[in-house]
């Protein structure tokens, strides 16, 4: 939720803007955040606050950009501004986030759902939407805020889908967006390094944690300072830890004709296909995100192609 904490530089921000119009304060917005996010960024961040606060979709705004604030909105706006100004994540500010047409909560012990990550969804959705399956079961690891296990419920219904995670906090979070959502997924605490179960999966997804320690100064602050480190990083010495545990798993847990799904880190393509051939894997498929980048990986069980 929003942070009402510097009354001070509020108040001295209100004193000098006790009236003001929606385009000015767009101004103000990308004058005060273009050297922290750039320009696109910036104007895409006030898009976010100003729908937020005001109700107004973005092609809407540019419409209204002449009307006066009131003195509340502005208030909560210039709130926002000053968090987003020490690198605050605009989710977490908001305390929700977008995600394959759904609205999530999120909060610092979560992972803030990525576009990469829908893309993951979505290749799971178009493999599977018509395959008609009954008692069907899907396990997701490592579910954070619930976005995968969540969506793939919501587009998958006739799936029973369950959802790991080491984090009771984070699994309090997925909870609530579930029954926001209106959807049922099994959620259970585990860490998947130790994770035993005797059911059989048709899917199994993972988006882990991948980043190595040597990756941290190519991140921005804002990620590095505010999100959960837990589900960011791995060791430069075994960076594929998780993969390799998942790996195990799913030679053990998914059915014949089963499908493992992941989000890979860019630079680590070849080793983690590397490391699913040594395991036996043969039916490999390497697909790029929207940005080019080696992104996600499916693995099916059987050697049968498409």
């Amino acid at each position: 939720m929003i942070d009402y904490v510097n009354v001070e530089m509020l108040w001295l921000q209100l004193s000098n803007f006790t009236t003001m119009k929606i385009g000015a304060l767009a101004t103000q917005y990308k004058i005060e955040l273009e050297s922290i996010y750039g320009d696109d960024e910036a104007e895409a961040l006030f898009s976010l606050a100003a729908e937020h606060v005001l109700g107004i979709s973005p092609v809407k705004l540019r419409m209204v950009k002449d009307n006066s604030l009131t003195f509340i909105n502005l208030q909560k706006l210039l709130s926002i501004l000053n968090d987003l100004k020490i690198g605050k994540p605009i989710q977490h500010i908001l305390g929700v986030a977008h995600f394959y047409g759904g609205i999530f909560e999120v909060n610092s012990h979560v992972l803030i759902p990525r576009p990469e990550t829908e893309e993951l969804v979505d290749w799971i959705i178009q493999d599977h939407k018509l395959s008609g399956a009954h008692h069907a079961k899907l396990l997701d690891i490592g579910t954070g805020s619930g976005c995968i296990p969540i969506s793939l419920k919501k587009h998958l219904p006739d799936f029973e889908v369950f959802s790991i995670d080491v984090s009771a906090e984070a699994l309090e979070v997925a909870n609530r967006n579930a029954q926001a959502i209106d959807v049922e997924v099994k959620f259970i605490e585990s860490d998947i390094l130790d994770y035993k179960t005797d059911l059989k999966f048709d899917i199994i997804v993972s988006n882990p944690p991948y980043i190595r320690e040597l990756e941290k100064l190519e991140m921005h602050n804002n990620v590095v300072m505010h999100e959960p480190h837990l589900a960011l990083f791995v060791s430069n010495d075994n960076p594929l830890i998780f993969y390799e545990a998942i790996a195990d798993l799913s030679i053990q847990n998914l059915n014949p004709k089963g499908s493992l799904y992941l989000e890979i880190n860019e630079y680590l393509s070849k080793e983690t296909i590397d490391m699913l051939s040594a395991k036996g894997f043969k039916n490999i498929t390497l697909t790029k995100d929207m940005q080019g980048k080696d992104r996600m990986i499916r693995v099916k069980i059987s050697d049968e192609t498409e």
